[in-house]
Formats: C-alpha cells, sequence, structure tokens
C-alpha cells in the first residue's frame, strides 16, 4: 500500500505531527499573550492603572468586579 515510492504514514506518526503543530501554535499564543501583559504592566499600562485604583479604593473595585460577575453570569 505504497504511494509513489513513499512508505505510508502510520496514525501514530499523523498524530505526533499533529501534537507538534498544536504545541508550537499554543507556544506561539503564550508569548503574545505574556507579552501584551509585560507591556501593560509597564507604568501607565492598563494593568498598572487598575491596580494602582485598587489599591487607591479597595471597595470600589470588588463592587466594580462583584457587578461584572453577575452580569457575566446572567448572559448564560
Amino acid at each position: 500500500m505504497t504511494t509513489n515510492g513513499n512508505e505510508p504514514r502510520s496514525v501514530l506518526d499523523k498524530a505526533t505531527e499533529a501534537v507538534l503543530d498544536v504545541t508550537e501554535a499554543v507556544q506561539t499564543t503564550t508569548d503574545s499573550i505574556a507579552g501584551a501583559i509585560e507591556d501593560s504592566r509597564r507604568p501607565g499600562g492598563m494593568l498598572n492603572q487598575l491596580a494602582r485604583l485598587t489599591r487607591k479604593a479597595p471597595l470600589g473595585a470588588l463592587a466594580i468586579a462583584f457587578l461584572a460577575g453577575v452580569m457575566f453570569a446572567r448572559r448564560r
């Protein structure tokens, strides 16, 4: 069952290649997200501002997080 003189690929070889492809895609995505998080942690970044506001008004931040959670839960 060879085609064009090539050995047929086994299911294990195909699965291994698929796993390697997915691993590479996950690594690329992880690097991209990590870079975006690092950029937003710098002074003036979104996460930096959020952390600063949370330190200034922790109860307000907690109330906003609670309301956001309620709104998200109701959509489901």
